[in-house]
């Protein structure tokens, strides 16, 4: 797959938004996990929601843009496993202090 800058811009964009709208979501403050955080989280987000959606064709027929409505749903509910996941371990991480 060649990306190009445009395409990696994109993504950084989609990356960011996702992020920002599933911290807030889960934090329920306005800064939400930290804006680095919440960039990586929506990158990784998009990966796992774009992969999710790819795997089981979910088509949710919103239109062709450059940046679909289907692209931005996905990489906020990739974001939103990954924060879920990222709690979970956490979890049990904290559980195994003796």
């Amino acid at each position: 797959m060649h990306l190009s800058i445009g395409q990696f811009i994109v993504w950084l964009v989609v990356g960011a938004l996702a992020g920002n709208l599933a911290g807030r979501l889960v934090t329920l403050k306005r800064e939400g996990l930290g804006r680095w955080t919440n960039l990586g989280v929506g990158m990784l987000g998009a990966l796992i929601g774009g992969l999710i959606f790819n795997v089981f064709d979910i088509k949710l027929g919103l239109g062709d843009l450059k940046i679909t409505f289907e692209d931005l749903i996905a990489a906020f509910l990739g974001s939103l496993l990954l924060i879920v996941v990222w709690w979970v371990a956490g979890f049990f991480r904290g559980k195994k202090k003796p």
